[in-house]
């Protein structure tokens, strides 16, 4: 991430900070860190805003973002060895994605095609034992390649997973995620504890199993955290192609992951 975007006090001073407010939740100390971290909230929100209609106001994904900071400050545990920025941006991405699903803001008919799209990918590659073809896809659903790829563009605002919440049956006591990954809360009985350490090398199975491009955006768009336009200048295509891939990417993602929880695979 460009240092720049963030007004970070120097390593040692932010480590005494940190320490100092896990002794003492001062709540002086907790705005400071709120203020530090800011910039970090509207550079998630910039990011989670590409793509989505313009109905959707980046004020309000900024508004969203605020908590998933308020959180991540809250439970951010130094000693793990994991950077703050690295553990908030799961959270902020996190908290704007569940305020937008409680928005309800994708159309129905919508959905239903990406589900259908799903359903498509999900019989395909169980039959075919690999990645389905984009014109394997568009057979199945009785479409060209041209409309199945304007079908993948109409359903790509829709298709925000990000990959620290793919695991999650609508219940917030049911919720499994890579952020929860690295928390690994002490408070989680071990049977929990080896559930959601199974749930990750299902996610990250899934992500080596994606064709080679959808692959490669996945991880420099969630990994990288690079942003669509910066990913098509490394792979030299186009960002609504970046955009496409990703929404292919994460089609695939939900499928496989829905499967598992059916016990599939």
């Amino acid at each position: 991430m460009d240092s720049e975007k963030l007004q970070v006090i120097n390593s040692e001073e932010e480590d005494k900070v940190w320490i100092e407010f896990k002794k003492t939740k001062s709540p002086q100390l907790r705005d400071k860190l709120i203020r530090q971290y800011m910039p970090l909230v509207k550079y998630v929100a910039g990011k989670v805003s590409v793509g989505l209609p313009a109905s959707m106001e980046f004020d309000d994904l900024v508004g969203f973002g605020q908590f998933g900071l308020l959180d991540a400050i809250s439970k951010y545990d130094p000693e793990k060895g994991v950077k703050f920025k690295t553990y908030a941006v799961t959270r902020i991405r996190g908290a704007i994605f569940d305020e937008m699903r409680q928005l309800d803001w994708v159309p129905r008919s919508v959905r239903q095609k990406s589900r259908e799209i799903e359903d498509v990918i999900s019989e395909l590659e169980s039959n075919l034992g690999r990645p389905a073809t984009d014109a394997e896809i568009a057979k199945q659903m009785n479409l060209s390649e041209d409309e199945y790829h304007q079908t993948i563009m109409k359903v790509s605002g829709t298709s925000i997973l990000s990959l620290n919440d793919v695991w999650s049956s609508g219940d917030d006591s049911d919720r499994l995620s890579i952020g929860d990954s690295i928390e690994a809360p002490s408070s989680l009985n071990p049977d929990v504890q080896v559930e959601r350490e199974e749930i990750r090398k299902v996610i990250i199975q899934a992500i080596n199993e994606l064709p080679e491009k959808e692959k490669m955006v996945i991880v420099l768009y969630y990994h990288e955290d690079l942003t669509f336009k910066e990913i098509g200048q490394v792979l030299e295509v186009s960002e609504s192609r970046i955009s496409q891939l990703h929404t292919k990417a994460n089609l695939r993602l939900r499928s496989k992951l829905t499967n598992f929880r059916k016990g599939i695979i």
